[in-house]
């Protein structure tokens, strides 16, 4: 059998020679990433995962290797056998591990050669983000890349070893499932075999998880492939990781105790860094209060404040009118920020306007007035209790936003966010850990006039507000926890409903009647009367979790092979179009508007 790579057997790895290693006999293997002639002499620097190494062609030393090194390109696949020498003075490179050496070639094998790549095959190369998905294979070769889905590797191998060592079973769930559509779109599967039903991929193994609990399991987890059909951004996937547990017998505090432990675990590993436990706790309302988000960023102040029960009696009409329709009125101050141009002050409004805010109102604080198109609008006594309530101080700039308290904290805690990055607030060095807690079990739905569960229909309500699911809903608070961390959402869970009783009433005021429930959930039903324990759980974002770790703007640069914002692979060209033949053969048929599908 022919061998290619011969007796070409990699010694070392382009990152291990050292100067301890002069005069060595090695054989590397990799890819070019530099070629350069210098009056004869030619050097290359070669490339594999662990780094670079900078090889020599000497025609005074071996002038048959040197001439066919002549040959060589960007990102050949070499393999090279020489001798570690030690770089001539002037010319080694502290910044690359094995600057203060080169191997001198004795014979060199050319094992593939390559097209000149789209773009170089470097950290710092300017090329567009869909050039470089459709050449993904060669984005993967860059460094950075390569560092952050090595780090994703050992990540999931430290919450394997902490969970295993905790007493977490590794257990699989299905991929195909029935639809259960209470969250968001599934992603659709035809049946060839049960011709006009369909599969769905799962968004969760929620479901599932619960049943292991009921089957005695007690402690599960997974690394999980989930899948959601919904519009995308930065932090969403069509198909993404989840870390997914589950344990039985607990309450909020063992899971969260547990799940502290292990961003702990992942943390010394990846960064090499000691992070403070327990994290604080923040219930829900107060989270919206002070940041107006359910996911604040706590490593900067610019805290909101409500102010309609100043200005709701006050001659602005447009704040009073908006308290009077049960609305309410925010405001922040943006300390010292009082030179904000009238174009900055528009391009603020226009950032608020994203999150539905009909404009953006807003106060300079000068030495001996106030500059603003609302300021003849306030009594003294109004402006006085402004004054004291939003802290001001001559050189502040305050922002007002009148709303629905929804808009109105969207729209200000994005701001805040905004602000906070621009004004350089945050720290980014930090990593700032919080649980938000108490979150509402229902709410309104104006598009479908109905209920809907806040996080989903399977989260325990608090005891004491089980009463109030018939005559107050929105009251009713769930034992839901979010982990935040430096204002991204990188794990949600709960305690989870395990009374057929009290599931029924979380049903019956979601507006799913006993009909319906019974066949979406009648497994889980019939589960629940055989004996379910208390239990509950938690899921991390991985993706998510790997962004923030990794200190990248996208998640797709933490994913080997991601999807576009429009949820394609430019790589394989998915989704793509199937024949007639195969569309017969689940009996499905296109609707005319749609692509017609290749009839090969």
């Amino acid at each position: 059998m022919l061998d290619t790579l011969g007796d070409m057997r990699r010694t070392h790895h382009c990152c291990a020679l050292t100067g301890a290693d002069m005069g060595k006999a090695v054989v590397l293997t990799g890819w070019v990433q530099r070629r350069r002639d210098h009056g004869g002499v030619i050097f290359v620097d070669l490339r594999d995962k662990e780094g670079i190494t900078q090889v020599v062609f000497n025609p005074d030393h071996n002038a048959e290797v040197h001439a066919k090194a002549h040959d060589i390109r960007g990102e050949y696949v070499l393999g090279v056998r020489g001798t570690v020498s030690r770089r001539p003075e002037g010319m080694r490179n502290p910044k690359l591990a094995t600057g203060e050496i080169e191997v001198m070639v004795d014979e060199l094998k050319v094992l593939n050669d390559a097209q000149t790549p789209p773009f170089l095959i470097e950290d710092s190369v300017e090329v567009s983000e869909s050039v470089r998905l459709k050449y993904r294979h060669l984005d993967l070769r860059r460094p950075q890349l390569q560092r952050n889905i090595i780090l994703r590797h050992r990540v999931g191998a430290a919450v394997r070893q902490y969970l295993n060592a905790n007493g977490f079973l590794d257990i699989e769930t299905p991929v195909l499932t029935a639809s259960t559509p209470e969250g968001a779109r599934d992603y659709l599967v035809p049946s060839r075999v049960n011709p006009g039903r369909f599969y769905a991929l799962p968004q969760s193994p929620q479901l599932f998880k619960q049943m292991l609990m009921i089957s005695g399991f007690e402690r599960y987890y997974q690394i999980v492939r989930c899948f959601r059909d919904e519009d995308l951004r930065a932090e969403r996937q069509p198909e993404f990781t989840q870390i997914d547990m589950e344990m039985s017998f607990v309450g909020e505090a063992d899971v969260m105790a547990v799940a502290e432990g292990l961003m702990a675990a992942v943390f010394k590993e990846a960064l090499g860094s000691e992070i403070p436990v327990p994290f604080p706790k923040m219930p829900y309302h107060e989270a919206m209060d002070r940041y107006g988000l359910d996911k604040p960023d706590t490593r900067f102040g610019l805290e909101l404040k409500d102010v309609s029960d100043i200005v709701k009696s006050s001659g602005f009409k447009v704040f009073a009118s908006v308290v009077e329709k049960g609305g309410i009125v925010k405001a922040l101050n943006a300390k010292g920020c009082i030179g904000f141009s009238r174009k900055e002050i528009d391009d603020l409004t226009e950032l608020v306007a994203v999150y539905r805010a009909k404009g953006l109102a807003w106060i300079k604080v000068k030495e001996d007035e106030w500059q603003s198109p609302i300021a003849k609008f306030f009594t003294e006594a109004e402006k006085a209790d402004l004054a004291r309530r939003l802290d001001m101080a001559p050189g502040d700039l305050i922002f007002f936003v009148a709303d629905h308290p929804k808009i109105t904290n969207e729209a200000l805690g994005h701001l805040r966010n905004h602000l906070g990055r621009r004004l350089g607030l945050i720290d980014e060095n930090r990593f700032n850990f919080l649980w938000v807690t108490e979150f509402p079990m229902l709410e309104y739905d104006e598009g479908e006039k109905r209920y809907q569960a806040l996080h989903h229909p399977f989260t325990a309500p608090f005891e004491e507000d089980y009463e109030k699911l018939e005559k107050d809903p929105l009251s009713v608070r769930s034992r839901a926890y979010d982990l935040v961390l430096n204002g991204s959402e990188v794990g949600g869970g709960s305690i989870r409903i395990h009374q057929r009783s009290v599931q029924n009433k979380v049903f019956e005021a979601l507006g799913i009647s006993q009909d319906s429930a019974e066949k979406k959930f009648g497994f889980l039903l019939k589960a629940l009367d055989s004996g379910a324990p208390p239990h509950g759980g938690i899921a991390f974002g991985m993706d998510r979790l790997m962004m923030i770790l990794c200190n990248q703007p996208s998640i797709r640069d933490v994913i080997a092979f991601p999807k576009t914002q429009k949820a394609a692979c430019l790589l394989t060209d998915a989704p793509s179009e199937v024949t007639v033949a195969q569309l017969e053969e689940l009996s499905l048929r296109l609707r005319k508007t749609a692509a017609v599908p290749n009839k090969e």
